[in-house]
C-alpha cells in the first residue's frame, strides 16, 4: 500500500543553529518501503557505544542538539532519528497513517537497519512513550545497556486529566499548529532562531498530520493502542532490568513533571536520585549542557 506523504523541501533546514551534525536517509526500511527515514548519525560507526536518542512532540533530532556533542566528546556513537511526520523524514499526510506501532517499529526498524549494540537508550516525551517499550521486544533488549529518562511516562491506559484532553483537542483543531510557539512556551531563553528551527519541518499545515496525531496516540484508555505493550515494559523496567539509569526533571512541567516523574522513577529498578533542574520545562533536552554531563559522570563515563 502506497503511503501518502509529504517531504520538506532541503532548504526550510538550511539555516539551523548549532546543528551541523551528519543526516542519513533511508526510503526502504523493512514496512516503510517508499518514505524516507532520516536520522542525525555522528561518531565513530565501530564505537564501543551508541547514544539513542529519540525526541516528542512536537519536536525533533534537533532538541538533541546541545547533549550530541557531550556525548561524542566519549568516543561515542550518536544516532538520533526524527519520527515519521517530523523533522527531515517523510510527514505521511493522513491522520490515519499514524499509530503507535507504525512509530514503534519505525525505531526497531531502524536500530536492526544500523545495527546498534551497547545502547544507551536516551527519552523524552513520546521518545519515551515508544522507547521505554522497545525492550519488551527482544531484538532491542539484548542490544540495551544504560537509561537517560526526562519527563514521560508509560502509556498504561488510566487517563490523563482534562489538562491532556485540551491539549489533544487543540493539537487536532487548530488551524495552524506553531511547534516552535509551543516549545517556545514552555522553554525560558529560547531565541528566534531556535523557535524557527522547529517549525522548519512545517512548510504549511498540510505537513502537520504527524505533529497532530501525536497527542491522540497516547495510550490512556485501557482499549487502546500500546497498552498492552506499555505494561510489559512496566514490568520488564520493574522486575528485570539490571543497567545503569539517570533521570532529569524539569521541575517546571505541568503535565510530565515531579508527580509523573516520582512514579516513574519508582518504576525503573535500581535508577538513583533523579537531577531535578527546577526552571527546565517540558523540553529538558534544552538544559542539555546540564543534563549530559551528569549523565555521564553518572556513569563514570568522564
Amino acid at each position: 500500500m502506497t503511503i501518502k506523504a509529504l517531504r520538506t523541501p532541503d532548504e526550510r533546514f538550511a539555516d539551523i543553529p548549532d546543528f551541523d551534525f551528519p543526516v542519513h536517509y533511508s526510503d526502504n526500511l523493512p514496512g516503510y518501503e517508499g518514505l524516507r527515514a532520516a536520522w542525525i548519525d555522528v561518531g565513530p560507526e565501530g564505537a564501543d557505544r551508541t547514544f539513542l536518542c529519540l525526541h516528542g512532540e512536537p519536536s525533533w533530532s534537533f532538541l538533541y542538539r546541545k547533549m550530541i556533542p557531550h556525548f561524542t566528546a566519549t568516543g561515542s556513537r550518536v544516532v538520533c532519528p526524527d519520527f515519521f511526520g517530523f523533522g527531515r523524514s517523510d510527514k505521511p499526510t493522513e491522520l490515519e497513517t499514524y499509530t503507535f506501532d507504525f512509530h514503534r517499529n519505525h525505531i526497531l526498524a531502524l536500530v536492526e537497519r544500523l545495527d546498534l549494540t551497547n545502547i544507551t537508550l536516551v527519552v523524552q516525551d513520546w521518545g519515551g512513550l515508544i522507547g521505554l517499550t522497545l525492550p519488551v521486544d527482544h531484538r532491542f533488549r539484548d542490544r540495551l545497556s544504560r537509561l537517560i529518562i526526562m519527563n514521560t511516562a508509560l502509556g498504561l491506559g488510566t487517563g490523563a486529566g482534562k489538562g491532556f484532553d485540551d491539549w489533544k483537542n487543540y493539537a487536532l483543531t487548530v488551524p495552524d499548529f506553531n511547534a516552535g510557539e509551543i516549545i517556545a512556551r514552555g522553554t525560558a531563553g529560547m531565541n528566534e532562531a531556535e523557535t524557527a528551527a522547529y517549525n522548519a519541518p512545517y512548510p504549511d499545515p498540510s505537513y502537520q498530520a504527524g505533529a497532530r496525531k501525536f497527542p491522540a496516540l497516547v495510550p490512556v484508555d485501557p482499549d487502546m493502542d500500546g497498552v498492552e505493550v506499555s505494561k510489559k515494559a512496566a514490568a520488564f523496567w520493574s522486575g528485570e532490568w539490571s543497567g545503569d539509569s539517570f533521570m532529569a526533571i524539569g521541575g517546571s512541567d505541568p503535565v510530565l513533571g515531579p508527580p509523573t516523574m516520582k512514579m516513574m522513577h519508582g518504576l525503573i529498578k535500581g535508577c538513583p536520585e533523579p537531577l531535578t533542574i527546577d526552571e527546565a520545562g517540558h523540553f529538558v533536552q534544552e538544559w542539555g549542557d546540564i543534563v549530559a554531563p551528569a549523565a555521564l559522570r553518572s556513569f563514570g563515563d568522564i
